[in-house]
């Protein structure tokens, strides 16, 4: 079946393409729209140059340089593609009265509140993950793991929990499964022994651990296979993994979730246990 490409994966593909020879401000703005579809729909344009960390100017300067005549007519072909993959039409008009206003909600306050913003956010980045994840992408990960000797997983700061639940997982799966934890600073140490029939899983989010991105360059320069789970296309992990899964997560007033981040390490140790199963 040929999947007819939309208006906004166009324009994602073009931006990829063009990203190395962007401007340093321009490419701030082109790395965060790839990696915040749903928040250019939603968010004020001066809240998205906030958050990119750029003038408002360049974000016109950004939709100028990709054939638009401002920055607001490139967000409507991100609104247009948010409501056209919505199914439900009562979330669909919720969807249009959130992106039809530039007002400010009223931040939650209670615990009540709170629970109920976060449920929310977190619904909406597990649909997202459920939809942008590649199936082949997944499928030659439960492959890569099936087949290695020994998984080295790295996750260090936020990424830890995911890294040491992953773990945990594939050692109830009877693997050879390494948490790189850098204990003592032997960060190196812990992944001398790699080799090409290995698997390395490194996990890290913008701003990306140093040791991590050190590690995941040792492990390509021994050879082994890796698969990288992290929050950006032009992530420094993206370019030395052989799958990488580019994982949104949801964000309240700062306070990132990894809610969906450990439903795809979940989604790949439950795959991987029914894998064995059928061998």
């Amino acid at each position: 079946m040929t999947i007819t490409p939309t208006q906004l994966s166009l324009l994602q593909d073009d931006i990829r393409r063009r990203y190395d020879t962007l401007s340093k401000r321009l490419k701030q703005v082109a790395r965060y729209i790839l990696d915040n579809s749903n928040s250019i729909a939603f968010d004020t344009v001066a809240s998205i140059a906030q958050q990119a960390d750029v003038p408002p100017s360049t974000l016109i300067r950004f939709s100028n340089a990709f054939g638009f005549s401002g920055f607001n007519e490139m967000k409507q072909v991100f609104r247009q593609h948010l409501m056209e993959e919505t199914v439900n039409y009562t979330e669909r008009a919720r969807l249009f009265r959130q992106t039809s206003t530039d007002e400010t909600a009223t931040p939650p306050e209670s615990p009540a509140e709170i629970l109920n913003v976060f449920t929310m956010v977190n619904s909406q980045a597990l649909q997202q993950l459920a939809m942008q994840t590649n199936p082949e992408q997944l499928n030659k990960a439960v492959e890569l793991l099936a087949q290695a000797e020994n998984i080295y997983v790295i996750g260090l700061r936020r990424s830890f929990s995911v890294a040491s639940y992953l773990t945990y997982a594939l050692r109830h799966l009877e693997r050879r499964a390494f948490l790189i934890d850098g204990l003592g600073g032997m960060f190196t140490e812990q992944l001398s022994m790699v080799n090409p029939k290995d698997v390395v899983i490194a996990i890290s989010y913008s701003p990306y651990a140093r040791e991590a991105v050190e590690l995941v360059e040792l492990g390509a320069k021994r050879g082994a296979q890796q698969i990288a789970i992290t929050d950006s296309q032009v992530s420094p992990l993206a370019a030395f993994s052989d799958v990488c899964f580019v994982v949104r997560e949801a964000q309240v007033d700062g306070f990132r979730s990894q809610v969906a981040s450990l439903c795809l390490a979940q989604t790949l140790a439950v795959s991987l246990a029914l894998n064995n199963a059928k061998a």
